[in-house]
């Protein structure tokens, strides 16, 4: 909690989209069985303290990691920084990090995950931009979740990005009573194109422990990524994704278009309204 997001909050009500993100809820006491600590399967992609690596190519890196790891596996491609925020670090100590890991060799790309623009946007000042400006590729992708988050200090924030050549991305958690609404993700994920921000990621929450009073049925988010698909250019369209449990990795989970051959042997293509047509191959 910043104090630029408690006056944000201040005078809300509790089931406030806002408040409902950031304040302390009972619920959050409650876990159900089948929630985890370790939800989307971490622990067993920690090969030393720090890297997650899941994938061939690329590596979560937790700030607290030694580079040797990096160094010694050469078809790592991406490192992406993550949990803490790394934008919470001094810029001092960021532009380090980063610097250190643009020297090697075959690290190519660079991503970060932050909260910071959002919740503490008066933080990004010129040493915090002259940090990201790195000579390899440094994606940004900044967590929001209602366009009630995006005030005057966060545009500021997210314009003197864009305006350093920082490439913008955005995920999205789908939580029930904040964003569980058509009009709602439409208006936030217009509202971040126009400022040069790409929507990335709509979340499935994952099986985090006191969580489960945000999560929706997966058919709720499959409709409204249909009914937006009808009302929004593709430029807004994030991939509405589940991070499968046990170490499974991201998967696309958005309403299926293209269906089993009819008798003709036509495939069967629904459009955006739900009608199903007729596709010859």
């Amino acid at each position: 909690m910043t104090p630029y997001l408690e006056s944000l909050l201040r005078g809300r009500p509790a089931d406030d989209p806002l408040s409902l993100q950031f304040l302390p809820q009972e619920q959050e006491l409650t876990a159900l069985s089948h929630e985890t600590s370790d939800p989307i399967g971490d622990i067993p992609f920690t090969p030393v303290a720090g890297v997650v690596h899941r994938h061939p190519d690329r590596v979560l890196l937790m700030l607290q990691a030694a580079f040797a790891y990096i160094r010694a596996h050469p078809k790592i491609w991406e490192v992406i920084l993550t949990g803490g925020d790394p934008l919470s670090l001094s810029s001092r100590r960021l532009r380090e990090i980063l610097s250190d890991l643009a020297a090697i060799p075959h690290v190519s790309v660079l991503r970060i995950h932050s909260r910071v623009p959002i919740v503490a946007p008066h933080s990004i000042d010129d040493s915090y931009i002259r940090a990201l400006q790195q000579p390899l590729p440094l994606y940004l992708a900044v967590h929001v979740n209602h366009p009630e988050e995006i005030t005057e200090a966060v545009v500021t924030a997210i314009r003197q990005l864009a305006e350093a050549g920082i490439v913008l991305l955005s995920q999205t958690v789908l939580l029930k009573g904040v964003n569980d609404n058509e009009v709602v993700l439409e208006t936030l994920f217009r509202r971040l194109a126009g400022l040069k921000v790409r929507p990335y990621y709509l979340h499935h929450p994952d099986l985090a422990p006191g969580t489960s009073h945000f999560r929706v049925p997966i058919e709720v988010g499959q409709r409204l990524m249909r009914s937006l698909r009808r009302t929004v250019s593709g430029l807004c369209l994030p991939t509405y994704v589940l991070d499968l449990p046990g170490g499974f990795g991201k998967v696309p989970i958005g309403p299926m278009y293209v269906g089993a051959r009819d008798a003709s042997g036509c495939r069967q293509i629904q459009d955006s309204e739900g009608a199903s047509h007729s596709y010859p191959e």
